[in-house]
C-alpha cells in the first residue's frame, strides 16, 4: 500500500521539458512541473514550478508557484511561493513574488513587488488631484 502512494506521488510530480532546438509559439499550460531549454514565444502558466534553464528562452508572461530563470525571460513574472534569478538569468520585465532571490551575476531590470497571492500591481493609494474649481 505504501508503494501506491510513493508511486501517486511520482506521478505528480512529473517535469514537462521543452528541449534545446525547440520553438513553441503560443500559450503553455500545465499542472505540473515544467523545464525550458527551449525557446517558447507566449505566456507559461504551471500549477507548480517553472524552470527556464541557461539556454531557455521565453518571451511572455510566467505564472507559477515557483520560478527559476537561468536563461532569458522577457515579460511578468508572477510567482506565488518564490522567485530564483540564478547567476546566467537575465530578466526584463516586472515581478510579483512572495520571495525573491537573486544570485550575484543575475541580470534584472523592471520593477518588483513582494507580497502575498492576494496583492495586486495597483497603488493601494490613489494619487491626489484637486478637484477643479477648489484652490
Amino acid at each position: 500500500m505504501l508503494k501506491s502512494s510513493s508511486m501517486e506521488e511520482t506521478q505528480s510530480d512529473e517535469t514537462t521539458i521543452i528541449s534545446k532546438g525547440v520553438k513553441i509559439d503560443g500559450k503553455l499550460s500545465c499542472n505540473g512541473n515544467i523545464r525550458i531549454e527551449g525557446e517558447i514565444q507566449g505566456d507559461i502558466s504551471s500549477q507548480k514550478n517553472v524552470v527556464v534553464g541557461e539556454r531557455g528562452n521565453v518571451n511572455g508572461q510566467i505564472k507559477a508557484d515557483s520560478i527559476t530563470i537561468g536563461g532569458k525571460v522577457s515579460g511578468t513574472v508572477n510567482a506565488n511561493n518564490k522567485l530564483q534569478l540564478d547567476p546566467t538569468g537575465n530578466l526584463k520585465g516586472d515581478i510579483f513574488t512572495k520571495i525573491l532571490v537573486i544570485e550575484a551575476g543575475a541580470r534584472f531590470e523592471g520593477n518588483s513587488k513582494m507580497g502575498t497571492s492576494g496583492d495586486t500591481w495597483k497603488s493601494k493609494e490613489p494619487v491626489k488631484t484637486e478637484p477643479e474649481g477648489k484652490k
